[in-house]
């Protein structure tokens, strides 16, 4: 599965104008490390890098791994689980989650976003993508395995209620997917 996924993206790979624009505004400039959780083959960890930030990708799937050392020399690429950094505390100025915890269980969720606040320094920045729901929380099949659509004003309550501040969202569809929508919203550390 790793695999298709990769040649998803090996060639042609384009990020979306306003994607781009989001994780640049928000992870770009930072007086610190920058964590890119759930990395995969590494392209948003090598945008980062090439625009300055001293970034670290981490995924679970050690063929992602390889890719991203392979293909995209200059991040710093590690095998490891979002859940089980062992970061100290306030180490860490950014963090990109792009579509890594859509596959958490609603049950799990506000624990790995204590675990991101506890992480970064005060007025860290989070950048967070995912599918999107208009109305609930909904499992559905995903390619890689089992995922969850969120409503953007509820992940929004619970990031506050992990202690941060929303400061930018973006709502879109998938060009060849209309009927499948996604997010991605823009957070900082609330002082605490």
């Amino acid at each position: 599965m790793s695999k298709q996924y990769i040649d998803l993206f090996a060639d042609d790979w384009q990020a979306d104008v306003d994607d781009t624009a989001l994780l640049r505004d928000h992870l770009v400039g930072l007086a610190g490390p920058v964590l890119d959780l759930g990395c995969g083959p590494g392209h948003w960890s090598a945008y980062l890098h090439s625009l300055g930030a001293d970034v670290t990708g981490v995924d679970l799937v050690p063929e992602f791994i390889d890719y991203a050392r392979t293909n995209f020399p200059g991040p710093t690429f590690r095998f490891g689980s979002m859940t089980d950094l062992n970061l100290p505390d306030r180490s860490v100025a950014g963090i990109l989650s792009w579509y890594s915890t859509i596959h958490l269980p609603p049950s799990e969720l506000d624990g790995v976003l204590a675990e991101f606040r506890r992480m970064l320094v005060p007025s860290g920045k989070l950048v967070i993508g995912f599918f999107d729901s208009d109305d609930r929380v909904a499992a559905f099949d995903h390619k890689v395995h089992r995922a969850y659509r969120w409503p953007v004003d509820e992940l929004s309550a619970r990031l506050t209620k992990a202690g941060f501040t929303e400061r930018q969202r973006v709502r879109q569809q998938f060009p060849d997917r209309p009927d499948r929508k996604y997010a991605a919203m823009a957070a900082t550390t609330t002082a605490s």
